[in-house]
């Protein structure tokens, strides 16, 4: 039995902008690896909503589709300028 009492905080805004970060970082590489310019393709996506603009390899279609659009974009766009929050 774990002998910890202490609890354990959990920070949703944090650890969505920690997966959001993890999962395009992923996207960009697999998109890199592959030939592709990868900020026009995630772009492509981001607008149009079709996941074709997304290689298959090493799962990134599946990986971005876990994410929302407009999340993707609130996060970016908070990381743009420079938001905390």
């Amino acid at each position: 039995m774990d002998s910890n009492q202490n609890t354990v905080q959990f920070d949703f805004v944090k650890d969505k902008k920690d997966l959001t970060k993890t999962i395009l970082t992923d996207v960009y590489n697999s998109l890199i690896k592959k030939g592709y310019n990868p900020v026009n393709q995630m772009v492509g996506y981001l607008i149009s909503g079709d996941p074709t603009y997304i290689t298959n390899y090493n799962g990134a279609r599946a990986l971005v589709r876990k994410l929302e659009r407009d999340e993707i974009l609130e996060e970016v766009l908070k990381s743009y300028l420079d938001i905390k929050k």
